[in-house]
């Protein structure tokens, strides 16, 4: 049960990513934030008055915490997705939220073989070949651009982007974990309020940064039509997590649901013809081979 309910997210997760970041790309990913968040709040309201459970104050703190994570990571995930190759920034995002919550699942006592272990070594490993960028940068569509110098480049990467909204993600997938089950899905409604918070926070900042509008606009049915089925999903994803991990170990639950990247490259393959290097191909194949050893252990 544990392993269809997180795969299921992974599936969601996954296309998820993929709509939202096919939104940022033609607007920012604030913007598509925007819509994708609100939406996925409504979601997971109508879900909780449905299903029931009590809105405690222990849960929903904890369940808000996971959001203000998970909204930082969604912002900087989009960004990454908007900067880099979605084949690049989804794989080096997954394996970091996916290591985070093992180490603390063995922390809390969770039993992990040695194959287990050796993957989540080959899943770091894999990051490090992953995130080997060409010496351009590239914008939106794949065009080499100038490129930025010093700290600057390095930042604003969609790899290491990528690498910041992992960890926000694997906080987020323990902070869940942790919320527990006597609330129904209220937690994840408080969740969703943190993510609109961090969103709300941060298009503030940008208007008083920049003075203004800054950068396309999400609009035509067609975009934002994605942008909110974007955020329906995720939030289904999310749904299907909590659930998955509430009834599981937290490692066995985050790692399969870190399986998402393989969606979001096999859709951006197919819409954007997206390639890799050499050493990225190594990458995503040590990956594969780290989260198969993660999830067969």
């Amino acid at each position: 049960m544990v392993t269809v309910l997180a795969l299921g997210a992974a599936l969601a997760y996954g296309v998820a990513d993929f709509l939202g970041g096919a939104v940022a790309r033609r607007s920012t990913a604030l913007k598509a934030l925007a819509w994708c968040v609100p939406m996925g709040l409504a979601v997971v309201l109508l879900s909780a008055l449905i299903t029931g459970g009590d809105a405690g104050w222990g849960p929903m703190a904890w369940g808000f915490g996971a959001g203000l994570a998970g909204g930082t990571g969604l912002i900087t995930f989009y960004r990454a997705l908007a900067r880099g190759p979605m084949s690049v920034v989804a794989p080096v995002s997954a394996l970091t939220a996916a290591v985070l919550p093992v180490a603390v699942g063995t922390l809390r006592g969770e039993r992990l073989d040695a194959m287990v272990l050796a993957g989540v070594l080959l899943c770091v490993v894999a990051i490090g070949l992953v995130s080997m960028e060409d010496g351009g940068a590239e914008d939106a569509s794949g065009a080499k651009g100038p490129a930025a110098s010093g700290w600057r480049r390095l930042v604003d990467s969609g790899p290491v982007m990528a690498g910041v909204s992992g960890a926000c993600f694997g906080i987020f997938f323990v902070l869940l974990k942790a919320a527990g089950d006597d609330g129904g899905l209220w937690p994840l409604v408080a969740a969703r309020a943190g993510n609109l918070v961090v969103v709300l926070v941060a298009l503030l900042f940008m208007a008083l940064l920049r003075g203004g509008e800054a950068g396309p606009p999400v609009s035509g049915r067609a975009l934002i039509g994605l942008a909110l089925l974007s955020g329906a999903l995720d939030a289904g994803a999310n749904a299907l997590y909590f659930v998955a991990v509430q009834n599981g170990m937290l490692s066995l639950a985050a790692v399969l649901t870190s399986l998402y990247p393989a969606i979001t490259v096999l859709l951006a393959r197919i819409a954007y013809s997206e390639r890799l290097r050499a050493v990225q191909r190594i990458g995503m194949a040590v990956a594969v081979a780290g989260v198969a050893l993660v999830t067969v252990g």
